[in-house]
């Protein structure tokens, strides 16, 4: 398969390198911040896959749709847009799939949070917070994993109403807020973490990332799988319709 790769970060270089790693795919071009890009930077390709930033995405979306190529979407922050992209990934009769993180481990430790979240939700005794850290040139806070996992759990625990990311000042947490915390600490590559806490127990749930290959292996099997997805049904996806049809 031809990969074309919006973005030359840290990301994207080692997407490129699992990529070239590999006989089964190939990167035909690489799209950095000076770039000018227009649907025809896409011919040849077979998935794009973009981890750039929240205004890069958001500017070269229209190209990118209009390309007719499958979109592979890592690019964090872009959540209060979220619905008028999916309106326009439909209009164009597009294909993109989004994920915060794209780590397999990452995607099992949220649905174990999740299922967790929802056995809790029955008995008041258990309340449940959530905490990230992740390295010091992380630019949204809390990351877009955290989020992911704290809107999982308002789904899955009745009793959480609203995430609260910053402690307030000269008030107590209401209990149906779910708090979500965030450290930036040196060269953390990411750690997620539930706690869940009653007067008897306290159960700690967590992932924590060696390296950013998980990510990128992830982004480029996630591409594969959008690649065929598209020829079928094309739409906007995230890793939770790639697994529910991996795991059957």
């Amino acid at each position: 398969m031809h990969y074309t790769l919006v973005g030359n970060g840290r990301m994207g270089q080692q997407v490129r390198a699992i990529i070239e790693e590999t006989e089964e795919h190939d990167v035909r071009a690489v799209l950095d911040v000076d770039a000018d890009i227009s649907p025809a930077s896409f011919e040849g390709s077979d998935v794009i896959i973009d981890f750039t930033v929240r205004d890069a995405f958001l500017a070269n979306l229209p190209a990118m749709l209009e390309s007719g190529v499958p979109v592979v979407v890592g690019t964090t922050g872009w959540d209060a847009e979220m619905d008028s992209v999916r309106a326009k990934v439909k209009d164009a009769g597009a294909s993109l799939m989004y994920s915060a993180n794209f780590s397999l481990g990452v995607n099992i430790f949220l649905r174990t949070v999740r299922e967790a979240a929802r056995m809790i939700s029955s008995f008041e005794q258990f309340d449940i917070a959530f905490s990230e850290e992740h390295h010091t040139q992380k630019a949204d806070y809390p990351s877009g994993t955290a989020l992911r996992a704290a809107e999982m759990i308002l789904e899955a625990n009745e009793r959480k109403k609203s995430i609260l990311a910053d402690l307030p000042k000269d008030s107590k947490i209401s209990p149906d807020q779910l708090q979500v915390s965030a450290i930036r600490l040196g060269s953390v590559f990411g750690k997620h973490t539930a706690h869940i806490n009653s007067e008897f127990d306290d159960i700690v749930i967590s992932q924590t990332a060696r390296n950013r290959q998980g990510f990128a292996g992830g982004a480029v099997e996630a591409g594969k799988w959008l690649a065929g997805k598209h020829s079928r049904q094309p739409g906007f996806y995230t890793m939770d319709d790639f697994l529910d049809e991996m795991l059957g």
